[in-house]
This record gives structure tokens, sequence and C-alpha cells, in this order.
């Protein structure tokens, strides 16, 4: 890595004494990939590590933003400060946020502690920027207890959240069955705490069940409230499972078993727009990291982000290599004809440029 030249070395400087305006510009730096971000960023790298990353996602209108800004209200009061990374979607015509989340979060403005930056996905599949983990880096570097994700969108693709987070918060609505389709799009392999928002609504408590029902069939516990049926009593059989040692605590607490103690995933009713359940949700927030602490997934957790922060940076340096820095473009140009005409395949063509740019 080669070394920080001198305005890097004033913005380090700036950075490191706290200044708002320098973390500003670190982010624009390492968003824009100027040259030398990759050097700012191993520079701080001993910084990182200290602040409780939250992932938040949901489909749209289920008032992410909303409750973000009111946990943040609520943490303010002990004192922590917040850094948000708002991820919007891409502007089709200039490629930036539409910064709709900044525009529900002006209620921060002017609290110091509470830093909101909004970053565009430009089309990254899983709703995350390609740079926004460095940013949320940046932010725990620069010395906020918690940093907020906030990613759009829902289903496999929002793995890419969980995999950028400590805890990673599913926030759904009342309406429009999003607690069934929850199973089918795979949030259940990455919830750690599920919020039902918008709980004023009639809805909610049916939803908020709904979640449970799938929470309990998920873990086997099903049977302990289904009455007898053609003559099949299956409470009989959840005594039976009952009286086994199992890991059964209250949601949202870890349950005692043989092995390591396990998180069960609680399911949470707030309503954003008041703050009706958010100190709650803050509760189970720190009852979640306190748990991946002492059971060793904080450390776990970190060490596979660390590896797949490697093969991110590696992708992108092939990317940079071939197309911006290498002959790809070209290659891919003299190709254009035969590939129009089936004379050649993409993948023919994909293993030529491929080869030809190894080497640089």
């Amino acid at each position: 890595m080669e070394a920080l030249k001198s305005s890097e070395r004033e913005l380090l400087k700036a950075f490191e004494a706290g200044e708002a305006r320098a973390l500003a510009r670190a982010i624009s730096w390492v968003e824009n990939a100027r040259p030398g971000f990759e050097g700012l960023l191993t520079a701080l790298h001993d910084r990182v590590g200290r602040a409780h990353r939250i992932g938040i996602t949901g489909p749209p209108g289920a008032g992410k933003s909303t409750l973000i800004y009111a946990l943040a209200k609520v943490v303010r009061k002990d004192g922590e400060r917040v850094g948000v990374v708002a991820v919007d979607p891409t502007s089709p015509f200039t490629g930036g946020a539409l910064l709709g989340d900044r525009i529900r979060m002006t209620g921060t403005a002017g609290d110091d502690g509470v830093f909101i930056r909004s970053m565009a996905s430009r089309g990254s599949q899983g709703g995350l920027a390609t740079t926004t983990r460095e940013v949320a880096d940046l932010m725990d570097a620069y010395g906020f207890e918690r940093v907020v994700v906030e990613t759009v969108g829902v289903g496999q693709s929002e793995l890419e959240i969980a995999e950028a987070s400590d805890t990673t918060v599913v926030v759904l609505t009342p309406e429009s069955g999003d607690s069934i389709q929850a199973m089918k799009a795979g949030l259940m392999e990455i919830a750690d705490i599920f919020v039902v928002n918008k709980a004023d609504r009639p809805e909610a408590a049916r939803a908020a069940g709904e979640l449970k029902t799938i929470l309990r069939l998920r873990r086997g516990q099903v049977f302990d409230r289904v009455p007898a049926h053609h003559g099949v009593d299956l409470t009989e059989l959840a005594k039976r499972r009952a009286a086994k040692p199992q890991a059964t605590g209250d949601a949202g607490q870890p349950a005692e078993d043989e092995g390591p103690a396990r998180w069960e995933i609680p399911v949470l009713l707030t309503v954003g727009h008041d703050g009706d359940g958010v100190p709650e949700l803050v509760e189970t927030l720190d009852a979640h990291y306190a748990w991946l602490k002492q059971t060793g997934e904080l450390a776990k957790r970190r060490r596979e982000r660390l590896l797949e922060r490697v093969r991110a940076v590696v992708d992108r340096g092939l990317r940079t290599r071939v197309w911006r820095d290498g002959d790809g473009e070209a290659l891919l140009d003299a190709a254009r004809a035969d590939l129009e005409s089936g004379r050649r395949t993409p993948y023919d063509v994909a293993a030529e440029i491929l080869k030809e740019t190894s080497g640089r």
C-alpha cells in the first residue's frame, strides 16, 4: 500500500480530531473511489470494531427511516452517538441517491451526535452499494457507538445486510402478508429481531402472531398449541418434547441448553412516528449485542466479515484492472461483430478478456 500523500495525512489528522467535515470528506473519498482511498481505510483500520453495527431492512413503506429516527432519539438520551448509512434507490438519471431517507430524518438536524449519509445502491443486487461496508467502517472509526445501515428492498439478496451487520433487524408492516412472505424471502435466515412497525393499525397483532407461529414452526415448537385432530392429540407430543432438555428461552432472550446459549428471535411491535415500542427495541438490541459477545458469535461474525471484505476488495480490484485500467473494453468492442453474428459466444470472449488481462 502506498504511503499517504500530504492531503490524505491532513484529512486523517482532522478525522482523528473528530471534525465532522473530515468524516464527510472521508466518506466522499471512499464512495467515489478516489486515488488513495484504500490507504486511508488502511490507516484507520485499527480504530474499527468498537461500534455496534445494526442492519435494518424491510419492504418499501415499512417505516424504516422513521423508526431509525425514533431509535436515534432514544439512544441520544443516554449520550450515545449514532451514525446512519441510508442506502437509497439509485436515480436513473444521475446515478445518485434519491435522498428519501435523509428527508424523513430531518428531525435530527443540528444534533452533532447523529450523522446521516445517504448512498446510492448503484445497481447492487443486495441493496447495498459496493462501498457501504467501508463507509460503515469510517463511522465506526470516527467513534460512533452505534452504526445503523438501512437498505432498500427485501428478499434473498438481503443476505448482504446480514453480512455487513452485527445485528439484523427486519421491519415489516401489518398489511400485505409480509409475515408469510418472510418465509419465502429467506428473511428467517438473516433476522435477529423482527419488528412489526405501524402497530397502531388493526392487523398488527395478527401479523405479529403469524410471525411468532412461523418462528415456532422453525424451532419445532408448534405442536404445543395444536388441539386434537382425527383422534391424535398433538399436545401430548408437545408435553413429551417439553420434558426433554432443550433451548426454550423467552423470545429475545438467550435460551440455555447443553451447548452455547441460543438466541430466540423476538417479534416486537412499534409505532415509529410516535416512538411507541422503540425503547423496548433498543433494549432488545442491547440484549442481542450482549449475547453476541457472551457466546463468541460476535467474534465469529466479524471474522467472516473480514474474509468477505478481502473477497470484495479483490473483486473490485479485478474489475478495475480489466475494465478501467486494462484492455477489457477494447477487446470487447473488437469482438462485438462476432458476438452479434453468433460466430462467438459471450463465454469465449470473456475467456479471452481474462486471459489477455490476467498478466497486467
